[in-house]
């Protein structure tokens, strides 16, 4: 049961409504709001229930700003150098719009300012080759998503720090086997909506059996 400060949706409501929130409110999150929805995140699945992950909350803000530094220079790598031409395309369905390269942006350039962020860490994962690894605390991942959504938090999973994870690690005082999965700003939210994101229609992406195999919706059946 939420205390008064969070939101009563139902799950479908917060499926349908935790986009991305990138422009993000500096204000510190409450204490006991932070330790519930990390509670929430440990119900999540995890792999024979092993859960061999931690959750490293960094409000540092000497921290932070090493780690933007970073963040920073691969998103000038990745899609800083492609701005023109991104925000001179026309809006559509796949990849990157220009709203959502103007909110990626504007969380490039104030990561840090986020007052929490979290890092999601997996045991055991430094050396691991395996693509799937991240099945074994993604799940819970989506679930802190949520559950920050419940109480009004905006958040956004994002992995632009990369080819810095030994230098990470030492930062934050990692165990040599463990790996982070992802960092999560986490904030209350500055500006725009809980709206649903855009997506492809689902009957577009589902497949029956068979890769090509489709079919069309039924309205009559359950959404």
């Amino acid at each position: 049961m939420l205390p008064p400060t969070g939101q009563a949706l139902t799950a479908l409501e917060a499926l349908h409504s935790t986009p991305a929130r990138r422009y993000l409110d500096h204000d510190p999150i409450p204490e006991d709001v932070l330790w519930a929805v990390l509670d929430a995140a440990i119900r999540g699945p995890s792999g024979g229930n092993a859960q061999q992950w931690g959750w490293v909350v960094v409000t540092d803000q000497d921290i932070k700003n090493r780690v933007a530094t970073w963040y920073r220079d691969n998103w000038e790598t990745a899609y800083g150098r492609h701005r023109e031409r991104i925000l001179a395309s026309p809006a559509g369905p796949d990849g990157l719009s220009p709203r959502g390269f103007l909110g990626a942006e504007h969380l490039a350039h104030h990561i840090e300012e986020a007052p929490v962020w979290v890092f999601p860490v997996l045991r055991h994962a430094a050396d691991e080759q395996d693509p799937r690894v991240g099945a074994s605390i993604y799940g819970a991942v989506q679930q802190l998503c949520l559950a920050a959504r419940a109480y009004g938090i905006g958040t956004s999973l994002t992995t632009l720090y990369r080819g810095h994870e030994d230098e990470l690690r030492d930062l934050l005082g990692l165990p040599p086997d463990a790996l982070t999965m992802a960092l999560i700003p986490m904030g209350r939210p500055a500006k725009g909506r809980w709206g649903q994101p855009r997506r492809r229609p689902v009957e577009d992406v589902v497949h029956f059996n068979r890769w090509g195999a489709t079919r069309a919706r039924s309205e009559g059946r359950n959404r």
